[in-house]
C-alpha cells in the first residue's frame, strides 16, 4: 500500500467516525452554510493579483515538519496582504496536522476564495466543507474513480462550491473531464512516489480544454517557475512548502510576490 492509498483507506473510516459525531443535519446549521461562496475562478483571473494560491499546512507526508506552530490568523491575513488571490487551508490532520477549525479561523479574518485542501471520498464532505466556510474543494483523480469524480463534483456545485479537480498524467486528465468541473490543477509532484517536476504541467497544459482555469501545483520555489509555467497557459500557482518553510510564511509570500512583479514589469519593458 502506498502513502496515497494508506491516507484515502484512514480517510473513509474517518468520515465514518465524523458522520456519527457531526450529523449532516447539524453541519447545516451552521453560519457559513448558506453564505454566499467566493469565486476561486474570478480571483484567479483578476488582472490586479498573481494567481498565487497561498496554502496553510503544518507538516506533510513527505517533509514531516514544516510549520507546526504556525498562526493561522496572522498567516491568512498575512497572505491576503501580500497579494495572494485565495487562500488554500489543508483541514486533514493525521497526515497534514491541519483542522476544520484552522479554515473557520481563515474564514474569520477574510474575504478572499478558501479552498479547502483534504482528501475528498464522500459527499460528507461536501457538505462539511459548505460548513466551515469553504468557496472551493478538490478532488483528486489518483484517488477517486471517474464515476466518484463526476457524481462528486455535480453535487458540490449544487452546494454552489467551485471545484477544482487535480490530475497527475494524461489518463487522469482525459478520464475525468466534467462540466461540474470549474478548475484542472496539475499536480508536479507524484503522489505515490512524492517525487516533483514542474514539466509534468508543461507536458499537459495543451491537453487541458480552454474553458478550464487551470492551475500548477506543487514544486514552484521561484518567481522565475511562475513565468516559465505561464508561458505554457497556466493561470493559478498553489504553493505551500516554499512558503510555510519559513518562520513567517505570509513575509515570504510577500517577498515571493514583490520579485514576481518586479520580473514581470522588466520582461514588459
Amino acid at each position: 500500500m502506498n502513502i496515497l492509498e494508506e491516507i484515502i483507506a484512514y480517510k473513509k473510516e474517518e468520515v465514518k467516525r465524523r458522520k456519527e459525531l457531526y450529523p449532516v443535519k447539524l453541519l447545516e446549521k451552521s453560519i457559513h452554510f448558506d453564505a454566499p461562496v467566493v469565486s476561486l475562478k474570478k480571483y484567479l483571473l483578476r488582472k490586479d493579483k498573481y494567481g498565487i494560491i497561498a496554502e496553510i499546512k503544518r507538516i506533510s507526508p513527505s517533509k514531516g515538519l514544516i510549520n507546526p506552530n504556525v498562526s493561522i490568523e496572522r498567516t491568512a491575513i498575512g497572505y491576503m496582504q501580500a497579494g495572494a488571490s485565495a487562500l488554500s487551508v489543508l483541514t486533514d490532520e493525521k497526515y497534514f496536522g491541519g483542522s476544520n477549525d484552522d479554515l473557520k479561523l481563515a474564514r474569520k479574518f477574510n474575504f478572499c476564495p478558501i479552498l479547502r485542501k483534504d482528501f475528498i471520498v464522500d459527499e460528507y464532505q461536501l457538505i462539511e466543507a459548505k460548513s466551515i466556510g469553504a468557496d472551493a474543494i478538490l478532488l483528486i483523480a489518483a484517488a477517486l474513480d471517474p464515476d466518484q469524480i463526476k457524481e462528486l463534483s455535480q453535487k458540490a456545485r449544487k452546494l454552489d462550491l467551485e471545484v477544482l479537480m487535480e490530475v497527475h498524467n494524461e489518463e487522469e486528465l482525459l478520464n475525468n473531464i466534467h462540466d461540474s468541473v470549474d478548475i484542472i490543477g496539475v499536480n508536479n509532484r507524484d503522489l505515490k512516489k512524492f517525487t516533483t517536476d514542474l514539466e509534468t504541467s508543461v507536458s499537459l497544459s495543451d491537453k487541458i480544454p480552454a474553458e478550464y482555469v487551470k492551475i500548477s501545483e506543487s514544486g514552484i520555489h521561484d518567481p522565475k517557475d511562475i513565468l516559465y509555467l505561464k508561458k505554457s497557459g497556466f493561470q493559478g500557482f498553489l504553493i505551500g512548502e516554499q512558503f510555510m518553510k519559513q518562520n513567517r510564511p505570509e513575509k515570504a509570500c510577500a517577498e515571493f510576490i514583490s520579485s514576481l512583479k518586479e520580473k514581470e514589469s522588466s520582461i514588459r519593458l
